[in-house]
């Protein structure tokens, strides 16, 4: 069972791919913006052509888990998703996960032009992983 994971932003928006048990995330691509019904066009392409069962997206919440204009923008285009796909749409709290992408490929001496081509991608590799291994977790409670 594969997940897609995205993290939507407002110019790009990164996606990664679940192996088939579900296990570990690998960063798939990141997409340029172009118009939201476009975009979720090419998601759900991209779903299709890899057997997708379930979409997960990342959620911004502020801090003190309170929802930002960004967060309903995201609210926004899941709900525009979810209706233009087949399979279930969820969210995944993804506070500090930018951070988290900067980090490693600051520790991967990656020049800033390929980080910020990658930033997005690794986000959304560590949004679904996060989702992966909290499933893992409820699973063995």
């Amino acid at each position: 069972m594969k997940i897609l994971g995205l993290d939507v932003g407002k110019r790009r928006i990164g996606l990664a791919i679940s192996d088939d048990l579900s296990i570990t995330a690998q960063g798939l691509e990141s997409i340029e913006c172009v118009e939201p019904s476009k975009d979720i066009a090419r998601i759900a392409k991209i779903a299709e052509e890899n057997g997708v069962s379930e979409i997960v997206m990342g959620l911004p919440l502020n801090m003190n888990g309170t929802q930002s204009q960004q967060t309903k923008d995201v609210l926004d285009f899941l709900e525009r998703l979810s209706a233009a796909v087949k399979i279930p749409v969820k969210t995944q709290d993804e506070r500090l996960t930018s951070v988290q992408a900067d980090r490693a490929m600051l520790e991967a001496d990656l020049s800033r032009k390929k980080r910020r081509a990658l930033s997005d991608m690794v986000a959304a590799q560590l949004i679904l992983q996060s989702y992966l291994d909290s499933r893992k977790r409820s699973d063995n409670v």
